[in-house]
């Protein structure tokens, strides 16, 4: 009976040896499973909360609730779901780059637009400005002053606008040509000018 009991123990021991050998033995590739997973989520985080927040987001969830399963010692579920994980963490680039080049395509559109009526809008208000400080009298409701306050910062913009073209960021530029063509309308209610319409 005795040696039976000793028997059943050993074999508990055994088992239990076992299954700790084996945790971790797993526990190493689980780790170094999740840390690859971490390392190619963060080279592209910047760029995926700003382009495809959603899907980012997504592959998050999946990399915490990876990390949640390595922290309760379940090294067996992460290895199981990590290769899943890892390949939509590495699709997570491509969707960066498609849409990046959808979103320059978009502004890349709206950019030539802006660079052939903004500068228009400029020379017509630099045009009025120039005739009406000729003139002795500048009508009642003109704000010449107003006009070639807000000419100045239009011309401003757009300089910078040009700049962030050049430089290769179209979404600065976009923005900065849109605050020309807002400043360059004001510009020109105050001289009671009509622009023409883009």
């Amino acid at each position: 009976m005795k040696s039976n009991q000793r028997i059943t123990r050993f074999l508990t021991l055994c088992s239990v040896a076992l299954l700790f050998a084996a945790c971790v033995n797993q526990m190493e590739p689980a780790k170094n499973a999740l840390d690859n997973i971490n390392t190619t989520l963060s080279a592209v985080s910047a760029d995926a909360q700003k382009y495809i927040p959603d899907q980012y987001a997504q592959a998050q969830g999946k990399v915490a609730a990876l990390t949640a399963s390595f922290e309760k010692k379940d090294y067996a579920a992460v290895i199981a779901g990590a290769p899943a994980v890892l390949t939509e963490v590495k699709g997570l680039a491509g969707a960066v780059a498609d849409k990046k080049d959808e979103m320059v395509k978009a502004l890349g559109n709206e950019w030539r637009n802006l660079a052939a009526s903004v500068p228009q809008s400029l020379t017509a208000v630099q045009a009025r400005v120039d005739d009406l400080t000729k003139t002795k009298r500048v009508p009642k409701d003109v704000d010449l002053g107003a006009a070639k306050s807000g000419l100045a910062d239009a011309n401003s913009a757009w300089g910078k606008a040009q700049d962030a073209f050049k430089s290769g960021n179209p979404e600065d530029a976009v923005s900065a040509a849109k605050d020309a063509q807002s400043k360059v309308a004001s510009a020109a209610a105050a001289l009671k000018l009509n622009l023409p319409q883009t």
